[in-house]
C-alpha cells in the first residue's frame, strides 16, 4: 500500500515539477530574443507634407510601416489590400502603430478611392495617406536604405519599417539556416514586398512584432538603445 503511494506521490510530483522546470528554462529566452536590426539612421520626416486627415502625420515617436503609391494609388489596389488584411488589421491595436502611404498631390481623389476600397466602412483610423510633390516623396525615399527604384509612377510595391528614432528596421543577415549552414553571400531585408503574401505574413509580421516586444522591453528598463544602434550599423559596415 506504502508503495503505491509512494509511486502515486512521485508521479505527481514530476507532473507538478516538469511544467515548472520548462517554464524556467523559457522565462530567460524572452530576455535574449533578437530584436530587429537597424539597417539605416535618420530617415527623412514627412515636413511639408499634406494628410488625409485634420491631424499632422508624422513618423517620430511612431512605429510606422511606409509605403509609397505615387501617382496612381489604384494602381497598387492589391498591395493596399494585402497590407491592411495582414498588418494593418493584426498590429492596430498596438500603441503608436501607424500605416503611411506617400502618394503625389494630385492623385488625392484617387488615394480616397483606394482607402474607400480597402476599408470595407471600417474606420482605418491608423492608417494615412501624405501628399507630396515629386522632390519631396524622392527625398524622402533617398533617405532610405534599398537598391530598389521608385517606378515612373513613384510607387514601389516595397515597405518600410520605421521606429520611433526615426530609423530603418529589418534584417541585416536574412538568410535560412540551410544558406548560413552552407556559408552562402550574406544578404539583408530592408524592405517588404506586400505582393509576396508569404514575405508579409512571416517575415514583415515576425519583425514588427519583435520590433513592439523591444519597445516594451524598454518601457521595462531591460533595452538598452544606444548599445544596440552601435552593435547594429558596426556590423552593417564589418559586412558591407
Amino acid at each position: 500500500m506504502n508503495k503505491k503511494r509512494l509511486k502515486r506521490n512521485l508521479v505527481l510530483g514530476i507532473l507538478f515539477f516538469l511544467p515548472v522546470t520548462f517554464l524556467m528554462f523559457l522565462y530567460p529566452s524572452t530576455h535574449n530574443y533578437n530584436t530587429l536590426d537597424i539597417v539605416e539612421e535618420k530617415v527623412n520626416e514627412l515636413e511639408y507634407f499634406k494628410s488625409d486627415s485634420d491631424e499632422v502625420v508624422v513618423l517620430e515617436d511612431h512605429l510606422t510601416v511606409l509605403g509609397f503609391f505615387g501617382k496612381n494609388p489604384m494602381n497598387n489596389a492589391v498591395a493596399a489590400s494585402n497590407l491592411k488584411e495582414l498588418i494593418y488589421d493584426k498590429f492596430k491595436g498596438f500603441k503608436r502603430f501607424q500605416i503611411v502611404i506617400v502618394v503625389t498631390e494630385a492623385s488625392e481623389n484617387e488615394a480616397m478611392q483606394l482607402k474607400k476600397e480597402i476599408s470595407l466602412y471600417e474606420d482605418l483610423k491608423y492608417w494615412h495617406f501624405v501628399f507630396g510633390n515629386q522632390n519631396q516623396i524622392q527625398l524622402v525615399y533617398n533617405s532610405l536604405k534599398t537598391d530598389l527604384l521608385l517606378n515612373d509612377e513613384l510607387s514601389s510595391n516595397n515597405v518600410f519599417i520605421i521606429d520611433k528614432d526615426l530609423s530603418q528596421r529589418g534584417r541585416i543577415d536574412d538568410r535560412s539556416d540551410n544558406e548560413i549552414t552552407k556559408d552562402k553571400r550574406v544578404y539583408g531585408l530592408g524592405s517588404y514586398n506586400c505582393i509576396e503574401v508569404a514575405e508579409i505574413k512571416n517575415k514583415m509580421s515576425e519583425d514588427l512584432r519583435i520590433l513592439f516586444t523591444e519597445y516594451r522591453q524598454k518601457r521595462k528598463g531591460n533595452f538598452d538603445s544606444s548599445t544596440r544602434r552601435e552593435s547594429d550599423l558596426k556590423k552593417q559596415d564589418e559586412q558591407s
